[in-house]
């Protein structure tokens, strides 16, 4: 299935955990599956992602919280290194400076940083993510530029950023 990298992506982006990321794939594409008949055959990345999003909705209002963690999530984070020989200080830089921008991105307005992961992170077009968000693509194209515009102040007045760009 083409899209399925797409998703398995979005679904990992969106829980942080890849056990509940393969749920959440095997759920949207059940839904998909039983909703084919209402699908009009345009954007089949924005249709799935939809459904993905719609049922992550469902999910979290059902789940309760969990005590533990999942210990081979755990292992596997613990253990994915860098094969790069990076020095400790370009280390110390690119997680700086992830962190600025992903502190920045959490900041922002959601309608602004829903646009920005479907977009900039996730790779839609701004058609996929029009036909995702349910609004106009003009829409789509203001929010990305309002988010970025709020996510560019906010790096050039956070000295994390600055110290990790000079």
């Amino acid at each position: 299935m083409p899209e399925l990298d797409v998703l398995m992506r979005v679904a990992r982006s969106i829980t942080g955990n890849p056990t509940d990321a393969d749920d959440l794939v095997q759920d949207t594409l059940l839904r998909a599956y039983r909703a084919i008949d209402k699908f009009d055959g345009r954007y089949p990345r924005a249709w799935l992602l939809t459904i993905m999003r719609n049922a992550q909705i469902n999910r979290v209002r059902r789940k309760r919280p969990e005590l533990m963690r999942d210990p081979d999530t755990t292992l596997a984070v613990v253990a994915n290194t860098d094969s790069d020989a990076k020095t400790p200080e370009s280390v110390v830089l690119d997680r700086t400076f992830d962190a600025a921008v992903e502190r920045s991105l959490a900041a922002i307005p959601s309608q602004f940083r829903e646009a920005i992961h479907l977009v900039d992170i996730d790779g839609l077009s701004y058609n996929e993510a029009a036909a995702v968000l349910d609004i106009p693509v003009g829409t789509v194209m203001s929010r990305l530029h309002r988010g970025r515009k709020l996510i560019r102040n906010d790096l050039t007045m956070d000295p994390d950023f600055e110290r990790a760009s000079s």
